[in-house]
């Protein structure tokens, strides 16, 4: 049972989250869990004047997805930030090169699941998801969320991401605020969540 997480990230917390989700997803008895990332296509100039050129160093040596990737798992979850309540431009441009893909059908049935991160509370994390699972519908794909049977996603003593549509993290304006362990709960829960729906369904 293959559980593949993808992920986009600019300054790294997407990647954390990543992480977190994989050791989710690791927990599950089978599971053979596999990290990539999705292509850059800032060039380094820009990068380096959006700050994020030295955050990126810490995962450039995650490989690029590929789509033998996605046809070869089971499961897939998408990690993107927000842009403007919408999915980044790097994932959708990947997303946009699997028309291959959708043609033969090749990623009909698979579980699809997705989790983000925005700058604020507000910042559209809720949409970005759920515009997400748009293209996962395309694709026939099974939509997985984070089940209230995650309970931080209701607490209300701290500023926190996760909904029940998916993990989530609120960076701040400057980026500076890393997951809290509130949020990092809630990407591990929802990659071992995903992962025993695969179970489950290859049984």
């Amino acid at each position: 049972m293959k559980v593949l997480i993808v992920f986009y990230s600019t300054y790294g917390h997407i990647y954390g989250m990543a992480q977190k989700v994989a050791e989710g997803a690791s927990e599950i008895a089978g599971a053979e869990v596999k990290i990539r990332r999705v292509a850059e296509t800032l060039p380094d100039e820009i990068l380096a004047k959006m700050g994020a050129l030295e955050a990126q160093k810490a995962f450039a040596d995650i490989p690029i997805v590929s789509h033998d990737d996605l046809v070869e798992a089971d499961a897939i979850i998408f990690g993107t930030p927000t842009r403007f309540g919408n999915m980044a431009a790097q994932m959708k441009a990947f997303l946009d090169s699997t028309g291959a893909l959708w043609a033969k059908g090749q990623l009909i049935g698979k579980i699809g699941s997705v989790f983000t991160s925005t700058a604020t509370q507000h910042g559209g994390q809720e949409s970005t998801i759920l515009s997400f699972h748009t293209v996962l519908l395309h694709h026939g794909m099974l939509i997985a969320g984070l089940p209230y049977s995650f309970a931080g996603q209701m607490r209300i003593d701290e500023m926190s991401g996760a909904s029940p549509y998916g993990a989530s993290t609120i960076t701040g304006g400057d980026g500076m605020r890393l997951p809290s362990d509130n949020e990092l709960a809630g990407a591990k829960f929802q990659g071992k969540f995903v992962a025993e729906l695969a179970q489950k369904m290859t049984k």
